[in-house]
This record gives C-alpha cells, structure tokens and sequence, in this order.
C-alpha cells in the first residue's frame, strides 16, 4: 500500500520524491519499529524516536523549500483511489494556508522529544508521540473529506494514552475528560461528512436528469429524434452517481449551498446546519468558549511534551479546520455565523485572561492563556478579510513556537522544584539568570511585544478585523493589556525578590536545554522582525480563499482590509461603516 502511494504521489508532481505520503507514513512506521524493537535493547528506544521524527523534519523543510511562492492551489498532489466503492481516496495536498502547520508540527515534535524524557515505560510513550505526530501531519495534508476523518480521530488515541499514562496527579480524569469532549465533537463531524457525501452525489444526479431530460425534449422537438451522441450522453447521465468524498471537488461544484433567507433555526438549510456540526466539532478542538473546560485539566497533568504538542499543534487542527472546512465548504453559511464565532472567540479572549489572572499554577496559567491566545485567531478567520486571516494563520504558528517554549520552560522548573505552585516559587532570577532571561524573551513574546513574533500576528488580526468587526476588536483589544498583566505579575513572582532555601538550589538552564530551546527562540525573534516569508506563501492561498467566499456569499471585502489605505490617505468612514452593518 505504501509503495503504491508513493508511485502514485511520484508521478502526480514535478518532485520525485513523494514528499507528502512521507511524512505521514515514516512517523507511522517508526511507531511500529519502535513497537517491534526488543524491550532488552531499551537504550535504543530514544534514538530510533528522534531518527524517525528528526526524518519527518527534515521532509517538512523540503516542503517548504520546494514550495511554490506565487502558487494558490495545492502543490505536491497525491491522489489515488483508496475505497473505491465509497468514493474514499488518499488524496493529499498543500497550500499556504496548511504549509506552516506543517513545517511548525515537523520542527516541534523533534524538540518535544529531544527536550524530555518519561519517567517510565520509555518504548511505548515514543510509539505514542511518533504515532500523534503522523495523525496531526494526516490532518493538514488530507483533502478527503473521510481521510481527514480518520486522521482527526487518530490523534486522540495516543494524547488520551500519553496524558493517562505519564501525566500528574489527575491524569486519568484529564485524558477521560479530553478524549470524551473531542470524540462528542468528531461525532458530530462524521454524521455530518456522511450527509454531505450524499447531498453532493444526490445534487449531481438531480443536474444529470435535468439535463437528460432537456437533451431528449430538444431531440423529441426535431424531425430526425436523437442522435446516437445524444443517445450515448443520455445514458451516461441516466447512470448513478457514485459516493466521492474528495474535499475540492465538493467545494469547487457548490451542490450543497445555503439558500436560507431566514434566522429561524426551523427555516435553515442543510448547509447551515452541516456548518454547524462541523464547527462544533474544531470548536472543541480549539477549544472555543464555552467548550474549553476540558483544555486546562488537559494541559495541567499531561507530561511536558504532551502539554508542548498539545498546545503548538494539536489546538491548530481546530482553527486550521474552520478555515479549510468551514470557510471553503460553506462560505455562505460561515458568513452568517461569523458574528456569533467572532464574539465566542472575543469572550474566549477576555475570559481566558481574566481567569489566568487568577491562577495559582503556573502550568494552568499558561493552559488559560492558549484559550485567549486562540480567540485572537477565530477574530481573524471570521473578520473575513485578507489582513485579518493572514493575522489568524500566522497567529496559529505563533502561539505554537510562543506557548510550546513556554510549557518546555515551565516543565524544567518542575523538574528542578517538583512544583508548579506560583507561591513556592521566588527570586530564581538570582541563582539562573539565564534561566530567567530565556523565559522573559519567550514570555514577552507571547504578550505580543513589538520585535516579537507575537506582535505581527496579533497586529494583523486586529488591523484586518476592525474594517469588519468594529466594536468585537476594540474589547478584544484589551486582551493585549490583560495578557500582560498576568504573564508580568507571573514573572514578578516567580522570578524577582530574594530566593528561600528551597529556590536557592534552582539549577541553571544547562547546554542540551539551551540548544533545543535555540530553534524556538530564534523563530520568535525571526517571525517578529522579518515575517514577510511567511506571509509571502500564506498570502495567494488566502486571497483564492476571500475570493471563493466573495463568489459564493453575499460578503463583500472592503478594499481598506485587502489592500490598505492609499500612500496617505486614512480610511473612509462610510466604507468601514457599511462595511460593519454588513458583517
């Protein structure tokens, strides 16, 4: 099966190399191998972890460099029949809009692994971690509708293991709590990729007969009757038409589409209550308030490395999934539930602020934090603008590097104090200044200071979201504000006034830690002076992406969130105004 893949990627792309079917098979067979190998042999188990994730690195950084700037459509294409019966294919593709994730998701899986060991069982918590890394890279490649499917429901299994195996004091409560928030979620998202299969096929055969019908009514009207093409065609059009799961080709075709012209829940369409059931889904995944309870639990007992993934890659299959699946399936219908998803995402902001304010754990501080984080992202996917979707996607890889660095710090200071708690915590400034000066850059970053990767994301979305969502992006304004109030007051405590015994004996950051915590920092000090790489990719995926949703909604982006205002001329009230009662 895998050979075949392989062929079939090799031949569907100008590289030669099967780049995408890699990288979601080589994590998957170093779980095997690693799941083969003899518990006598057990000083092998790490290295051959960080061989096979180290490799899926590596190919995340060939995409990258091999990807095509000025494209807007997917590069690397596999696609190759996989159910034939079902119309189920292993299609896989990338586009600036999925690419960084991939590229965030190869570099911190090694540093994840390289930065922490288990306590226990070595063998299968590596399985586990290269097992989560090839379901999160199935996630952001698949443009199957059931593939994607399958991914998504992969990587639950080994991050409710992972938590429940190797996690803190309640850590079966914790992966119990996670794994039944989220399989809640995929429930509902595979009712509704079911029923979208079959509205598509049954609108296709509608068109089929419709047009039969018109061919032999025009043939019927001549003097001759049919001709045998019109024979042929008529038959070929009488024919059913089989079950396709293929995610371009049911957006692009536009059989399934919101045509409700009323509020009333019992006058909606079905593409509105599809939309729905697939938000609810990465909603939980996000997680978007109100269904972020089980996040907090999640992070606060899970091991370092599961809370590091957890927060840079696997909350981005939620966001990444309300824009490739929400967004491109139904524009119509996520233009309607845009305002209600921008004030989620805005109360996420404030409450995820407030409530990390008031924190006692240090870990569960940072947990609070990812839920504001991320509602800066649902503002600038549902700002519906080019600047403000820029802003969301760049904001995804962000809080990746940002919040990953921080869980790794937080991780090594329970390591050394074999606590959490803020309060036992104190003036560790003095005996590891280095120590406190990488958290300070990696704190000041995720506060969103200017030269910071923070900062252009978190500008970008409240830039691109203003023309649109006013009065949203004023209040989430104030999440800037709060988000240094707590993460300052946090450093305050932990870090300043004169350590007790216990804290005098708080070891400095040592060389293997430093070393891979480099990749992350120089990543935040790259991304918030010289983002324009990163943009310049994202950039022709996200105007396809505003262009499809002009095309099949009544949306209309205003000019000033696209382009800018003129060299010197501010923006006209009138057009963000009309803009706004618009949205």
């Amino acid at each position: 099966m895998s050979a075949a893949l392989f062929a079939q990627e090799a031949a569907s792309h100008a590289p030669d190399f099967p780049v995408l079917s890699a990288l979601v098979i080589v994590p998957a067979v170093g779980a095997l191998v690693l799941a083969l190998l003899p518990r006598t042999r057990s000083e092998l188990t790490k290295p051959v972890a960080v061989l096979f994730t180290v490799a899926t690195g590596a190919l995340s950084l060939y995409v990258l460099a091999a990807f095509e700037t000025s494209e807007s459509g997917y590069q690397f294409e596999a696609n190759r029949s996989w159910i034939a019966d079902f119309g189920i294919s292993w299609h896989l593709g990338v586009d600036g809009i999925s690419l960084f994730l991939v590229v965030l998701t190869g570099i911190i899986f090694p540093i994840a692994i390289l930065a922490t060991d288990p306590h226990h069982d070595a063998k299968p918590y590596y399985a586990w971690l290269l097992m989560l890394e090839a379901g999160c890279l199935g996630v952001f490649v698949s443009l199957d509708l059931f593939l994607f499917f399958v991914m998504f429901e992969i990587v639950l299994v080994p991050m409710y293991f992972l938590i429940g195996g190797w996690g803190y004091g309640r850590r079966v409560y914790a992966a119990l709590k996670f794994f039944l928030f989220t399989m809640f979620g995929s429930a509902m998202m595979l009712v509704a990729i079911v029923a979208l299969a079959f509205l598509h096929r049954d609108a296709l055969q509608d068109e089929n007969r419709a047009e039969a019908q018109e061919i032999v009514a025009e043939a019927n009207a001549g003097s001759d009757g049919p001709t045998q093409e019109e024979q042929d065609r008529v038959v070929e059009l009488s024919e059913d038409v089989p079950l396709d799961f293929d995610l371009v080709e049911i957006a692009e075709s536009r059989t399934v589409v919101d045509d409700s012209s009323s509020g009333n829940p019992l006058d909606w369409s079905a593409a509105r209550w599809l939309f729905l059931a697939f938000t609810i889904a990465f909603a939980v995944k996000v997680p978007l308030f109100p269904l972020h309870t089980w996040l907090p639990d999640a992070h606060t007992e899970a091991p370092t490395a599961g809370s590091v993934i957890l927060a840079a890659v696997m909350l981005k299959l939620g966001t990444y999934g309300l824009v490739r699946f929400g967004l491109y399936l139904f524009p119509d219908a996520a233009t309607f539930f845009a305002p209600g998803l921008v004030t989620l995402g805005v109360i996420g902001i404030i409450y995820g602020a407030v409530v990390a304010t008031m924190q006692k754990d240090l870990k569960r501080l940072v947990a609070y934090s990812s839920v504001a984080h991320l509602g800066f992202i649902v503002l600038g996917t549902f700002a519906l603008t080019t600047q403000g979707l820029e802003g969301g996607l760049l904001q995804n890889i962000n809080h990746g590097i940002s919040t990953g660095a921080l869980f790794l710090l937080v991780g090594m200071i329970s390591d050394r104090r074999h606590t959490r708690e803020i309060a036992a915590l104190r003036g560790l400034q003095k005996v590891a200044p280095v120590f406190a000066g990488v958290f300070t850059l990696v704190m000041l970053s995720s506060i969103g200071l200017p030269g910071l990767n923070g900062f252009v994301g978190e500008f970008l979305v409240l830039v691109g979201s203003f023309p649109t969502r006013r009065w949203w992006t004023v209040v989430a304004t104030a999440g800037v504000i709060l988000a240094a109030l707590y993460l300052l007051w946090a450093y305050q405590r932990v870090f300043h006034g004169e350590p007790d015994e216990a804290n005098s004996e708080f070891t400095e950051m040592r060389w293997k830690e430093g070393l891979v915590l480099a990749p992350l920092l120089g990543l935040i000090v790259f991304l918030g002076v010289y983002p324009k790489p990163v943009l310049d990719r994202m950039e022709p995926s996200v105007d396809a992406l505003i262009q499809h949703v002009e095309d099949n909604s009544d949306y209309t982006e205003p000019s000033i969130a696209a382009d800018g205002p003129a060299e010197g001329e501010a923006p006209a009230d009138g057009e963000v105004a009309e803009t706004e009662a618009s949205g």
